[in-house]
């Protein structure tokens, strides 16, 4: 095994030096999404009684325990952090440590720097041992730095230790994920593919049995549920953690013995060979659909995953009021009605498909930023074919199929929906996702522009989608100003089944959208490609 792992100890220092940069950005997004719930806290619940409303809010919605997992002590602010922070901190440290692994063994192997390195003195097991260990490495130093930011900016110091121990579970867990990833995939973008569709399903199981009722037991189904078990800020129980990194190294060691069996470069599902005539590729629209069409079927199926857990969701909402005494109290004051408690809850949930959507939409632009970078575009525009054709056959792909992916999920959650119970009609589900597109497309739109007049803020794009979350989901509980909401595209979608809807809201939507669409097109014409 000494002789696998030859060359490792320089590999990681070269690895550690080169990837601090693409590190560092994630383990600062976590840290802060913990420290500023401690921070804010005690200026937006300064009392009891706007903590019970916190509560309260919380619970009358179960499409927030789907984001978030269940709230078990929202009176202090570390139990709040726990909550807010908790799941969503352990799903971006595990999305970093899968970058991490798949970009230093599988896309090196796709680049040739592999091949490079292995001409020296270095183990089989050197390269993915090396990956695994910078993800390692990651996992702890977010977990130090998480607590210790934290802890400065207010936390209780056991609460924040367990609550950061669990991102850096997280991310030690999907290093293992991500490690076996690479060896299955025939490539670095499908190796990442099907690590993340791993790390999405999970999290998406777990949300589901938090926001659906279901007995204490489903908790253990998924690895978020150990996490959730230590109940951080609660009882802080350390033992959970334990099966999560004993199933990390079991995990990975599957990988790297199935490293040690595949073939330089290859994954162990093989790509296809390409077509013997050009067919559907012969021009450019068919090729960009061709090059879309593997992610695009993966996310339609995630669409239709998503739309049928929301759908049985719906009908759990009645079983929520009617068992929380809470809410009955609120009912029977009059404060608000039940169909108030339903419209909300639907609109939270075709909001967050409408995050979903716009995920999809936004990775669509960047894959031709992708192509430039990897000298494909070049060829192309070198003949017959203009820039605006180029950027509008990908453009096009972006905003029909983030179209497609919310009507087909509001579509099978209004059937299972209807089929299921009576809470929420199809045609209620349906008009709220026809009325969420245009906010969708604003953030395409606006990844359209970033990418065609200056690509090196790509970033930007991505940004405008976890902005838009916040704001929208969290915004509301933070009692934000108005003005502050409004930049979200997502809270000037009307509610349909308000009594006077807003509509003119959709077309300041659909014209925000073309304009930033319109300057995607303008700098693709006068910058530099690649």
């Amino acid at each position: 095994m000494r002789a696998r792992l030859t060359g490792a100890r320089p590999l990681l220092h070269v690895a550690l030096t080169q990837d601090r940069v693409n590190i560092a950005p994630w383990i600062a997004l976590i840290s802060v999404l913990s420290a500023s719930s401690v921070l804010v806290y005690d200026w937006v619940f300064p009392d009891p009684e706007a903590q019970r409303i916190l509560q309260l809010n919380i619970t009358a919605n179960p499409a927030m325990a789907l984001i978030f997992g269940k709230p078990i002590d929202l009176t202090t602010a570390d139990g709040f952090n726990a909550w807010r922070a908790g799941a969503l901190g352990a799903f971006f440290a595990g999305m970093m440590a899968i970058f991490i692994v798949v970009r230093n063994s599988r896309a090196d192997e796709d680049s040739g720097r592999a091949e490079l390195v292995a001409t020296g003195v270095v183990g089989r097991a050197a390269r993915p041992a090396v990956a695994v260990a910078l993800a390692f490495i990651a996992a702890v130093l977010l977990g130090v730095v998480s607590a210790l930011v934290t802890i400065a900016f207010g936390g209780a110091v056991a609460d924040s230790v367990m609550l950061s121990a669990t991102f850096t579970a997280s991310a030690m867990l999907f290093a293992g994920v991500g490690i076996i990833a690479a060896q299955i995939g025939s490539d670095a973008r499908s190796a990442s593919t099907v690590a993340v569709s791993v790390l999405a399903g999970l999290f998406v199981v777990r949300g589901y049995i938090d926001s659906s009722g279901a007995p204490d037991w489903a908790t253990w189904l998924t690895p978020f549920g150990w996490l959730q078990e230590t109940r951080p800020a609660v009882d802080n129980v350390w033992w959970p953690l334990l099966l999560v990194v004993g199933l990390a190294v079991a995990l990975v060691a599957v990988g790297l013995t199935l490293h040690a069996r595949r073939d330089f470069g290859m994954g162990l599902v093989p790509p296809r060979p390409g077509p013997g005539r050009a067919g559907m590729v012969g021009n450019v629209w068919g090729l960009a659909l061709r090059l879309h069409r593997p992610t695009m079927v993966a996310w339609m199926v995630g669409f239709v995953v998503l739309g049928t857990l929301l759908g049985f969701l719906a009908n759990t909402l009645t079983d929520v009021i009617a068992e929380n005494p809470g809410i009955g109290q609120v009912l029977a004051s009059g404060a608000v009605s039940q169909d108030d408690l339903v419209g909300e809850f639907l609109l939270t949930m075709i909001r967050i498909l409408g995050i979903y959507a716009a995920v999809h939409g936004v990775q669509i632009v960047m894959r031709l930023y992708a192509e430039e970078t990897e000298d494909r575009a070049d060829p192309m525009l070198g003949g017959a074919i203009s820039r605006a054709t180029h950027l509008a056959s990908h453009a096009v792909i972006a905003f029909v199929s983030t179209a497609v992916g919310m009507l087909l999920a509001a579509s099978v959650m209004g059937l299972v929906a209807d089929a299921t119970g009576d809470t929420i009609g199809f045609g209620d589900v349906l008009g709220q996702a026809v009325a969420t597109i245009p906010a969708v497309w604003v953030l395409v739109g606006l990844a359209i522009a970033v990418v065609g007049a200056e690509p090196s803020k790509r970033l930007i794009g991505w940004m405008a989608v976890v902005a838009t979350f916040a704001l929208t989901i969290l915004g509301p509980l933070f009692d934000l100003d108005e003005w502050v909401l409004d930049i979200s595209p997502l809270w000037h979608v009307p509610n349909v089944g308000a009594t006077d809807p807003a509509w003119f809201g959709l077309v300041g939507l659909a014209v925000v959208a073309a304009l930033f669409t319109a300057v995607g097109f303008v700098g693709y014409r006068r910058r530099d490609i690649a």
